[in-house]
């Protein structure tokens, strides 16, 4: 399932590792579908650092972005692209932009437009989230 409506510099000639990067915001929302806060957790660095949408509190340790997820997915999380900006550093890539989450809260569904950043490292043959920072629209 699409998860991108793309309004992305170089959108109309991706390249194959820009189109690598944004696959995985895709790898992301599909491990939220999971409703497993561990198989999320695991898409982190080891050293993460995480910013979260809806909680005041830096997540800093693999256990603590694991206790951010267990409370955020029981609100069925579906994200959406909206506008993706995506430059790569070598083993460092970077998406920020817009992002749109479909929430469902206490049996209201709910759309809550954000703002994110994705700071990717490859380490070993993947990527893993090293940071990542979402906050909601100031409007």
């Amino acid at each position: 399932m699409p998860t991108r409506d793309l309004e992305r510099r170089g959108a109309t000639d991706p390249t194959p590792a820009t189109t690598e990067i944004a696959a995985l915001f895709d790898r992301w929302n599909a491990a939220l579908q999971t409703g497993d806060p561990r198989i999320v957790a695991a898409l982190y660095a080891p050293d993460a650092v995480l910013v979260p949408t809806v909680s005041n509190r830096v997540r800093r340790t693999r256990a603590e972005i694991e206790d951010y997820f267990a409370h955020f997915l029981t609100k069925d999380p579906r994200g959406r692209i909206v506008e993706s900006n995506i430059r790569i550093y070598g083993d460092i890539a970077i998406d920020s932009g817009l992002y749109s989450f479909a929430l469902t809260i206490a049996g209201v569904d709910v759309d809550l437009p954000c703002r994110y950043s994705f700071v990717y490292r490859r380490l070993g043959c993947d990527w893993r989230i090293v940071e990542h920072h979402s906050s909601v629209m100031p409007e």
